[in-house]
């Protein structure tokens, strides 16, 4: 039992930064892909 707790305080810490870093980023590479289509459909228009 004190093994899992050790190993829930060594790794359970980052994969919970890493999974919420990783739903944020998720949300600005999807604005980021918006952006980039936009700029490539006003490039075409002109």
């Amino acid at each position: 039992m004190e093994e899992m707790v050790v190993l829930l305080g060594n790794f359970g810490f980052p994969v919970a930064v890493s999974v919420y870093l990783l739903i944020r980023l998720e949300g600005k590479l999807e604005t980021l892909t918006e952006s980039i289509h936009s700029l490539s459909e006003a490039i075409v228009r002109h």
